[in-house]
């Protein structure tokens, strides 16, 4: 006889200077950081239960960055995604505060030169953004191309992390 475990999963919703976000856990671990009209948002329904106790860690992490005092985020995380989009995430965890990198030299790090469109397709359906840095990520003319939150939002974070502005003060 075959036990399955189903996933426990919980919720909270955050104020941000970027609009809510709705934090999510899988076994109390964090799946899932969601802007308010992300493209590929999965439905309310799976987000569990309201509950903002496994999310403390994730919610003093997210004030220090808005407040300009943590610019590397250090949270066990739950991804589910096939092992090319969890190749793609781990990239964008390496890409550092305030820096850029292009789909194609995220292809390159992966050892599939090939692939910036595939790596786009990834970044775009990553489910912990801001956290795991999918804004970071340009076209190859340093174009701000797509993002799942917003290309305003994209905007705003990179421009905030580079010093030049966002002055919308923290909401926590």
């Amino acid at each position: 006889m075959t036990s399955t475990h189903t996933a426990t999963r919980q919720h909270t919703v955050v104020d941000s200077p970027y609009g809510p976000l709705t934090l999510v856990a899988t076994d109390g671990v964090l799946s899932g950081l969601y802007m308010t009209g992300q493209r590929h948002r999965p439905p309310e329904e799976t987000f569990g239960e309201p509950d903002p106790r496994p999310f403390a860690e994730a919610v003093r992490q997210l004030d220090a960055y808005f407040r300009g005092a943590l610019r590397e985020f250090d949270l066990p995380l739950h991804l589910d995604g096939t092992p090319f989009q969890r190749s793609v995430w781990e990239q964008l965890r390496q890409i550092p505060y305030g820096e850029t990198r292009s789909y194609g030299e995220l292809a390159e790090n992966l050892g599939k030169p090939g692939a910036s469109r595939a790596v786009g397709l990834a970044n775009g359906k990553n489910p912990v953004g801001i956290i795991v840095p999918c804004h970071r990520v340009i076209g190859a003319s340093g174009s701000l191309t797509g993002y799942g939150g917003g290309l305003d939002r994209k905007q705003r974070l990179l421009a905030f992390e580079n010093g030049m502005g966002d002055d919308t003060p923290t909401l926590f």
